[in-house]
């Protein structure tokens, strides 16, 4: 999974966003002001981040130097109606991956966007097929799931939601954006107490405990370096 921050205040905008980079594979987040991103970004780092400059409550330049002192490989993109050569260079000297000019085509920047998420995937792709963390070891390629060593034998759904935990990890993974990815084909019913359930027997299935955290009114987080 890949999550998306988007910081923009326009809302025709934002939405229109947030619709053109909306793939089956990604959480798309946004937000309008400073203040939300902070919020958002306090509940775990996202993989990109696509941010306006010109927000109603600060600078996004502000908020792009507060996310590169966090976590400096987090690619940015600033969008803006600032088109002067100070602009573009102080953005990119304080860290932007790309800047993009208002008005723009959303086709060009879905491109670009893709560019910069494809340098993620060729980063990551051989680290995701295999999840190890204290005693677990859990290899997606294969369907191999052990702890202690021991292979423990999980369902479709519980794999489906092992793997959005682990891959997400430490971030908190939304119960909507879980529901979204374990039942989206709509062959299961599913009521509101279907991820609960599931969430218990995985916890059960691995003697997971603490490792995952139920992050109350939102969704749930594995926790890494946790030992129970």
């Amino acid at each position: 999974m890949v999550r998306i921050l988007i910081v923009e205040d326009d809302r025709t905008l934002n939405a229109g966003l947030c619709k053109a980079l909306q793939q089956e594979d990604r959480e798309i987040i946004s937000c309008e002001c400073l203040r939300a991103a902070r919020e958002q970004l306090a509940l775990g780092a996202p993989d990109f981040v696509l941010l306006d400059v010109n927000l109603p409550d600060g600078n996004g330049i502000e908020l792009l130097k507060e996310i590169k002192k966090q976590k400096a490989g987090l690619p940015v993109i600033l969008l803006t109606a600032n088109d002067t050569d100070r602009d573009i260079v102080q953005g990119l000297e304080t860290g932007a991956d790309d800047y993009i000019t208002k008005p723009f085509s959303l086709s060009v920047l879905r491109a670009r966007v893709n560019t910069q998420l494809r340098k993620i995937s060729g980063q990551t792709s051989e680290k995701n097929k295999t999840f190890v963390d204290d005693s677990y070891s859990f290899n997606f390629d294969k369907m191999i799931f052990t702890h202690d060593g021991k292979q423990v034998d999980l369902s479709r759904v519980e794999q489906k939601l092992l793997y959005c935990l682990t891959q997400n990890a430490p971030n908190t993974t939304t119960r909507d954006f879980l529901i979204d990815r374990l039942w989206s084909d709509g062959e299961e019913y599913v009521d509101e107490n279907a991820l609960s359930v599931t969430v218990k027997r995985l916890r059960d299935k691995l003697e997971l405990g603490n490792k995952i955290k139920t992050i109350y009114g939102i969704g749930y987080a594995w926790i890494t370096g946790y030992s129970k």
